[in-house]
Parts: structure tokens; C-alpha cells; sequence
């Protein structure tokens, strides 16, 4: 075959293979491309090369060429569901930020109170002064009701013409009276405090109970005999 024979029938061969090649080219291209695919309500299974419609009140698959799942698409919420959404988040971020808060407080009671003991002296030393005050009180009662004895006494003398009896005597003993009313409020204040003290050392030795335990097993080899377990807390 000459020479002009040759290239013309190159020149036949890539007219032929021009157009093959750019078909194999767009066929790859479209390949290459994004899948989607779902079932919809009536249970139909469709696909399409872009997020189908039928299909935004459920979840999707994106697929590879190959078929296999590159990633999931879920369902398009609604306004509303968006907003039942966003309030579950702002939940679960506020239940989050207590436990967070609550750990905290724990790690700063458990280093005021590292023992049992520290906590019962504690109260011990909040109810003493409780004490203190209500004896203080208590005494000052006890000189009042004598004023008014005294008081009373006197006014005695006048008890067949109360308006005879001295302005001053009368005002001394409501002055009393008064004085006496307002130390039974305070002694009722103070007991009301004592109760405060023991309800709130009793919460934190609920809270400090099982820290004190878990504090004083991590010094224990897990293999020790029972004799060398932490007896019970108690106050």
C-alpha cells in the first residue's frame, strides 16, 4: 500500500473514532454525576440525578456511580417542625449547662467538706450560734414579762377607775406589750432559720454522700479484703 493509500485510511480511522470517543466522554459525564433516590408515599421507588421533590417529607439517598450510598438527605422540616426542633435543642442545651453548673457546685462542696466530719462540724457550729441568739432573746423575754409584772402591778390600783390610771403607765405597758411581741417574731425567726441550716446541710450531705464514697474507693486496690472497705457515711 503507498504512502497517500496509508493516510487516507488514518485519515477514515479518526473520522470514525471522533465521534465514538465524545459519546464515551458525555456517557462518563453523566456517570460521574449525583444520584438520588427515595420511596414516596405510595411506596413508589424514584430517581433523579437532583433532590427529588416527591420526596422532601422523607429521607433520600445520595448515591455514588457505583450504587453505592454517599451520604443521606433528610426530610425538609416544616416551619413549625423547626421550631419544635429548636426548642428541643434549647432543652437539651439548658439540661446540658445544669448537669455542667451541678458538677460544679459538686467539686466546690467536696473540697469545702472532703470529709463527713468537716460537714457535721459545720452545722454543729451554724446551730451553736442559732443558739446563742435564742438565748439572748430568751433572757430578754424573760425581762420584759417582769417590766410588764411590775407594770401590771401598779395598774392594779386602778382597776375599779382604769381612767384614772397615768397616761405614762399606760404607754409603758403597751411599750412592753410591743417589746414582747417583737421577741416572740424574732425567737420565731430563728427557729425558722435553725430549720433553714438543717434542710440545707441535709441536701448537701445527700449530694456529698456518694462523692465522699467514690473519693475514698479510689484509694482502695480493687482486691482488698472487706475489712479495709469504707464503713457507711452517716451524720
Amino acid at each position: 500500500m503507498g504512502h497517500s493509500a496509508v493516510q487516507g485510511a488514518l485519515a477514515r480511522g479518526l473520522r470514525w473514532l471522533l465521534p465514538v470517543g465524545m459519546a464515551v466522554g458525555y456517557a462518563s459525564g453523566v456517570m460521574a454525576g449525583e444520584i438520588y433516590t427515595c420511596i414516596d408515599g405510595q411506596g413508589r421507588k424514584l430517581t433523579s440525578d437532583r433532590p427529588i421533590k416527591e420526596c422532601r417529607d422523607r429521607e433520600q439517598l445520595m448515591l455514588n456511580p457505583s450504587g453505592t450510598v454517599k451520604a443521606r438527605i433528610g426530610p425538609v422540616l416544616t416551619e413549625r417542625e423547626l421550631g419544635l426542633l429548636e426548642a428541643q435543642r434549647r432543652r437539651e442545651k439548658a439540661e446540658q449547662d445544669r448537669l455542667l453548673e451541678e458538677k460544679k457546685r459538686d467539686r466546690a462542696l467536696l473540697a469545702r467538706y472532703p470529709t463527713p466530719e468537716l460537714h457535721s462540724k459545720d452545722r454543729a457550729a451554724a446551730l451553736a450560734n442559732i443558739d446563742r441568739i435564742k438565748q439572748i432573746a430568751a433572757r430578754r423575754i424573760a425581762e420584759l414579762k417582769k417590766d410588764r409584772q411590775k407594770l401590771l402591778a401598779e395598774a392594779d390600783f386602778y382597776k375599779q377607775d382604769r381612767s384614772k390610771m397615768p397616761a405614762k403607765l399606760s404607754h409603758q405597758i403597751d411599750e412592753v406589750g410591743q417589746a414582747l411581741a417583737a421577741q416572740d417574731r424574732f425567737l420565731a425567726e430563728q427557729n425558722a432559720e435553725a430549720e433553714r441550716i438543717n434542710k440545707r446541710f441535709d441536701e448537701e450531705f445527700a449530694r456529698l454522700t456518694p462523692l465522699w464514697r467514690m473519693a475514698a474507693e479510689a484509694y482502695i486496690p480493687s482486691d482488698a479484703p472487706a475489712e479495709d472497705l469504707p464503713p457507711p457515711i452517716t451524720e
